[in-house]
């Protein structure tokens, strides 16, 4: 690989020959720790939250960084103190959130499959919001709710029916893929979910895919989704956060290098946003 094609730049960088880690040789790094060798840059990640931090400056909304992206407690840590929240999808994540200083308040929970396990843990420690999947699994978490004396904030995964524009094994945002409640369902769900003795409506969801490169699918899934905050809150259902999910393409190359997971926004909404930022060299 040449200094031109090389990603994580300027953090990632040739003086001569050698190859660097900020002011650090990795050859150094290989000899001292050994090989296979996974080096993080921290300036690196700083730098790519701080254009979100930047851009979103002044308005109504947090930053989540998504575990899936990954999990090392070394990571979690620098961005636990840069002021993060967390977007998680299993009780181990959870955990670890919790072990680098991570506040429930914080954490979102998403993804499929939560056990009822992880649903007691979550709101033992006080988490700021569940992403329901699906209407059984609204039933399942008010249910445990309910049995710990308490209410479950929620949000509901909306299909919003867009497509992002992206590879078909990782679109998930049109209606023939497997995730989250349909756009024509959505209002009966947020209905029902208003009216289940365990849950707390607080916001409303959508993800549409992975390696997304134009912004135009974000923008039809706001509209898509804005429409749907008028119908659910004609029907006497607040919303209080507006979460776009992520998706946005992550370069290999140095002409679009830095590593991202877009997110649009707006002053007026507690939005939340997965931001993927470590930047690896092996």
């Amino acid at each position: 690989m040449t200094a031109s094609t090389l990603p994580g730049q300027p953090h990632f960088h040739f003086r001569g020959a050698e190859l660097f880690a900020e002011d650090v040789r990795v050859a150094d790094l290989a000899r001292e720790h050994g090989t296979p060798l996974f080096v993080y840059s921290k300036a690196s990640m700083l730098a790519a939250l701080g254009a979100y931090q930047r851009g979103f400056a002044g308005r109504k909304a947090k930053i989540h960084y998504a575990l899936k992206a990954n999990s090392s407690l070394a990571i979690l840590q620098v961005f636990a103190r840069a002021g993060c929240g967390f977007d998680i999808v299993s009780g181990g994540e959870l955990e670890r959130v919790l072990a680098v200083g991570g506040r429930g308040e914080d954490i979102i929970f998403s993804g499929v499959g939560k056990t009822r396990a992880e649903m007691r843990r979550a709101l033992q420690v006080g988490i700021r919001c569940f992403n329901v999947e699906s209407e059984g699994e609204l039933e399942v978490l008010s249910a445990v709710a309910v049995e710990a004396g308490t209410r479950a904030p929620v949000s509901l995964r909306v299909n919003p029916d867009v497509n992002p524009l992206t590879h078909p094994y990782i679109s998930t945002g049109l209606k023939g893929n497997k995730f989250g409640v349909a756009h024509g369902d959505a209002l009966r769900a947020y209905r029902r979910a208003a009216a289940l003795p365990g849950l707390r409506v607080v916001g409303i969801d959508c993800h549409i895919g992975s390696q997304i490169t134009n912004v135009t699918p974000y923008l039809d899934a706001m509209d898509r989704v804005l429409d749907l905050v008028a119908s659910i809150e004609a029907a006497g259902i607040p919303i209080e956060h507006i979460d776009f999910g992520g998706g946005g393409r992550a370069s290999s190359t140095a002409t679009n290098s830095r590593p991202r997971r877009t997110c649009c926004g707006s002053g007026c909404w507690r939005a939340s946003m997965r931001a993927a930022s470590a930047t690896a060299s092996s």
